[in-house]
């Protein structure tokens, strides 16, 4: 079950800097994959030249591998989602680098703008859409590394399109 209510009680660890470990060179921990996350974010000299647009579906990249994790590079254009899903037994930290991505989840929907993270666990379900009208370019990092998406449906997630983006 995903809950809010440990954030509602204690805050966001996530906006809590000081607490945030300084990456090793392989994480382990939840704070220190977060970690890792900011720091590549922090330098965009590792990412940018790699980014790529394509009109026909999300592009990505994988960037990094390390025991049991992976770092993958995203980039939506306007009008492009992931589908309602989770990812099976990889927990994660998705990480917005460009542009504004929205996250839509059975509790709400919330705008992910350049420097926002979501830490998520295994069974975590959500759905990922570019709905601004510029490009966008995420960051997501996987332990252990993602072997299966499963794809949700589900009402109270309702797809929504950009205007005048092509859609399938």
């Amino acid at each position: 079950m995903n809950s809010d209510s440990d954030l509602q009680i204690a805050g966001d660890i996530l906006e809590v800097t000081h607490l945030l470990q300084t990456p090793r060179e392989h994480p382990a921990t939840v704070a220190e994959f977060v970690g890792l996350a900011r720091s590549i974010a922090e330098d965009r000299s590792q990412w940018e030249h790699l980014v790529r647009y394509d009109a026909a579906g999300r592009w990505y990249h994988r960037l990094r591998t390390g025991p049991g994790y992976e770092v993958w590079l995203l980039s939506w254009v306007p009008g492009q989602g992931s589908g309602l899903h989770d990812h099976g037994r990889s927990s994660g930290v998705l990480t917005v680098l460009d542009g504004t991505l929205t996250e839509r989840t059975e509790r709400g929907t919330r705008a992910l703008r350049a420097g926002a993270q979501r830490v998520f666990a295994p069974g975590y379900v959500h759905e990922v859409v570019n709905d601004a009208l510029e490009p966008a370019v995420s960051l997501h990092v996987y332990y252990p590394g993602l072997t299966e998406m499963p794809m949700h449906t589900a009402p109270h997630c309702e797809a929504r399109t950009v205007p005048g983006a092509l859609t399938a």
